[in-house]
């Protein structure tokens, strides 16, 4: 940094409290700044591109906020099967539905990362493949009504029960699985002045 400009202050663009853990418990210090943030996007887009996209989304909605020494840190984690999308569940059938689709079977979480500043932006998708045993019809019942994942993609928590009973293997970043590639993450950051 220049002699006598502030020091770079980290802004987190995202209400997750699991981002806000990974990211303290990789020695950053940050502010939490968020803004609802229309999450629709075209559904030709390859599914691969999306949490990246909506990472961008969400900076683009928050860049007015930002001062200049401010740099700004938005994710957003998809589930991808197939192909296809699996948001956060609505309701209990819906859970049920995503848990029978992801059972037995290796699927992709992706995340999407946006940092930037008023002047720059760098962006990446970091992603993981997990499999599953096979999910019993009272074991997605038990999971659902104990541990309530309907504000995770793909009606999970890799750091609850199904992930310590359930998943059989993860081939890339767990970090990333819970919303945030701490790794990649923090190279990034380091490139805009942000170190612990």
């Amino acid at each position: 940094m220049l002699q006598g400009n502030p020091s770079p202050v980290l802004i987190l663009g995202s209400k997750s409290p699991r981002r806000s853990q990974l990211l303290r418990e990789a020695g950053f210090e940050f502010e939490i700044r968020v803004q609802d943030s229309d999450e629709a996007f075209e559904l030709s887009m390859p599914s691969l591109q999306v949490a990246e996209f909506l990472a961008r989304v969400k900076a683009t909605e928050l860049k007015h906020t930002l001062s200049t020494h401010e740099v700004l840190l938005t994710a957003d984690s998809v589930v991808i099967l197939d192909g296809l999308i699996y948001n956060k569940p609505s309701d209990y059938g819906e859970g049920i539905a995503m848990l029978s689709a992801l059972s037995g079977r290796t699927h992709t979480v992706a995340t999407g990362v946006s940092i930037s500043t008023l002047t720059t932006e760098k962006s990446f998708t970091v992603t993981t493949d997990v499999t599953f045993d096979k999910i019993t019809s009272s074991e997605m019942d038990y999971y659902l009504r104990h541990f309530h994942p309907y504000d995770k993609a793909g009606a999970y928590g890799i750091q609850d029960w199904i992930g310590w009973c359930k998943i059989n293997r993860i081939e890339g970043s767990y970090s990333n699985v819970m919303g945030l590639p701490v790794r990649e993450v923090y190279l990034g950051l380091q490139e805009f002045g942000i170190t612990v």
